[in-house]
């Protein structure tokens, strides 16, 4: 005999437009347990009613956690990471895979997250303009008053120092491999990596 809870779940999840995997396909995909799937659900459900979440919608739930800054243009960065098929919206499917592997992800993992986030054209490498793209956006959403002393070109000067390191052959753009490699054996690099994986 079924719980009342599971049954309840299960009558949760047939009512959405876009209905999840089984749990259990969710459950061996990523790090997380049933349970806590069940809990993500709910609250993926609660702000995003249809089952999906489209770009919108994305930054105004991302704005609610950085109220001090604006965080559009980071949110537009976060959430053409998410989206993985690029089809426009975040399934419940992209953002449980995307949070497994931020939060309980390997190193490796993480970092080739990150690499795909700064890789905003998706061509396989990372541009200075690109990480600059993200360096600004990432100050615009902290906010002035987290930040009182930058000056104008802080991103620049922080973007100019890790592209020094990461661009082994010089070739003006960062491969995955010189990526990863940078930031493993840079503590400085590793650390604001850290600190980039406590904004999203």
């Amino acid at each position: 005999m079924k719980s009342s809870d599971t049954v309840e779940d299960e009558m949760e999840m047939a009512t959405v437009r876009h209905r999840p995997e089984a749990l259990e396909l969710l459950e061996a995909q990523s790090k997380f347990t049933k349970k806590e799937l069940q809990i993500l659900y709910r609250g993926f459900k609660n702000e995003c009613p249809s089952g999906v979440v489209n770009e919108e919608t994305f930054k105004e739930i991302y704005s609610q956690f950085f109220p001090q800054g604006d965080s559009t243009t980071y949110a537009h960065f976060l959430f053409n990471a998410f989206d993985t098929d690029h089809n426009g919206s975040v399934s419940f499917e992209d953002f449980v895979m995307g949070l497994s592997i931020l939060l309980r992800g390997t190193v490796q993992e993480k970092l080739n997250w990150a690499f795909n986030l700064y890789d905003i054209n998706k061509d396989g490498y990372i541009t200075k303009e690109e990480m600059l793209d993200i360096m600004k956006a990432i100050y615009d959403m902290m906010g002035k008053c987290t930040y009182p002393v930058l000056k104008e070109d802080t991103p620049r000067q922080h973007v100019e120092t890790f592209f020094q390191k990461m661009d082994k052959n010089k070739d003006g753009v960062v491969t995955i491999d010189e990526f990863i490699e940078s930031c493993q054996k840079d503590e400085n690099i590793m650390r604001s990596m850290q600190l980039f994986e406590n904004v999203i």
